[in-house]
């Protein structure tokens, strides 16, 4: 089959907030073959940016945009799709954002092929079987101690086994004030779901700082501590996991490209290494990496903050992998993550564990109704030519 379109679809909620919540807008690549079959895929960062990627004009040779990288291609087998992941890098090689803008078009090419050929994504990628994982609710830190417990607690009685705290205000004030964050956590929680703190990378370089953390938090059974450091401070990260904390490190949502999670694994000495398909620059990038974690004996954890959309894609790279088994599983309050994709809450079967969709390709549909809903229409245009306008959905 071949690659007849490309459709790209800005969506966000009527008002954006300043916070650290990538659930609030999306670029969403649907990618049409000409036998009649789509596919389905979700950028992280910037939808705007992302966009560019695929209709900006050449600058030079290393500057052409996705859609001439991809349209007109073929495109019937898994080898397909990594021969044109290949391709999109080597003609976005000077393109900053190019691995999150070709991460939504990634996706939905293994969307495609699942469903030309008849299987799951997860068996595109080598795995016979599917093994259920462990939902965390990954949610913001309330800005007070007091709010935190009750969204802690709120979580507990939603049935979760386990849950992240993230960002502010961790990191803002004192130590103590930290401790509080984490101890209204644990507290909200009880003693038996798992409880992990995203620090966002508050603390830069200072592995001092995220030591000391590290060494208070343990006091209430912490699974890891996340992203204390910046994604670039890998010798700080080697400093901080030289001195072996009692909590387990992890790291990895900022690495937008193989080599940076790489890089974090080896020379960082992190014990969770957490990719997100949306950034990395799809699932071929992934898979990759969650096969470089099993051989130096790191934990493949995803990331994602965005729909449901992302959940399926991120499943299907460790699905097969039994020993992984944590899953985030955004519980935020956009509408987006839930409401953008059709059927919904399909992951979670009867034991509260996530399972990748045993169909073709992905597993979910784009609800039509969620895009019209949040669309936000667009038009980019140079001396009267029209690079992009929204399509009609």
């Amino acid at each position: 089959m071949k690659i007849e379109a490309i459709d790209l679809f800005y969506i966000a909620l009527p008002e954006i907030r300043r916070a650290a919540d990538s659930s609030q807008d999306s670029l969403v690549v649907r990618i049409r073959a000409d036998n009649g079959l789509i596919g389905w895929g979700e950028c992280d960062g910037s939808p705007l940016g992302n966009l560019a990627a695929y209709v900006m004009p050449m600058s030079h040779q290393n500057i052409i945009n996705l859609n001439e990288a991809l349209l007109g291609e073929t495109v019937d087998s898994p080898d397909d799709v990594v021969r044109l992941r290949a391709k999109a890098g080597r003609y976005g090689l000077d393109v900053q954002q190019i691995d999150h803008a070709v991460a939504g078009a990634d996706v939905a090419l293994w969307d495609l092929v699942g469903k030309y050929v008849g299987e799951p994504v997860y068996r595109l990628l080598g795995y016979e079987n599917s093994y259920p994982k462990l939902p965390y609710s990954s949610v913001l830190f309330g800005e007070t101690p007091e709010e935190t417990r009750r969204i802690a607690t709120r979580i507990r009685d939603d049935g979760y086994s386990a849950a992240k705290f993230g960002w502010s205000p961790m990191g803002e004030g004192t130590l103590e004030d930290d401790v509080a964050l984490v101890a209204a956590a644990r507290d909200g929680l009880g003693p038996g779901p798992q409880l992990m703190v995203d620090a966002g990378v508050i603390w830069g370089s200072d592995d001092a700082a995220a030591f000391e953390r590290a060494e208070r938090f343990a006091e209430f059974e912490v699974t890891w501590l996340e992203e204390p450091l910046l994604p670039d401070e890998v010798d700080a990260y080697r400093r901080l996991t030289d001195r072996r904390p009692s909590v387990a490190i992890a790291a990895g949502e900022g690495c937008d490209f193989y080599r940076a999670a790489d890089d974090l694994m080896v020379n960082g000495g992190i014990d969770y290494i957490q990719i997100d398909v949306a950034r990395i620059g799809g699932i071929t990038v992934a898979d990759r990496i969650c096969r470089r974690a099993q051989e130096l004996d790191v934990t493949y954890v995803n990331h994602n903050y965005k729909s449901h959309l992302t959940v399926a894609a991120s499943i299907h790279v460790f699905a097969g992998i039994e020993k992984f088994r944590l899953f985030e599983y955004p519980d935020g309050e956009s509408p987006l993550i839930r409401g953008l994709t059709a059927p919904t809450g399909i992951f979670v079967n009867s034991d509260g564990l996530v399972e990748a969709p045993d169909v073709p390709g992905l597993g979910v549909e784009v609800s039509v109704e969620a895009i019209r809903k949040f669309l936000r229409t667009v038009r980019i245009e140079i001396d009267g030519k029209v690079l992009h306008e929204t399509p009609v959905i």
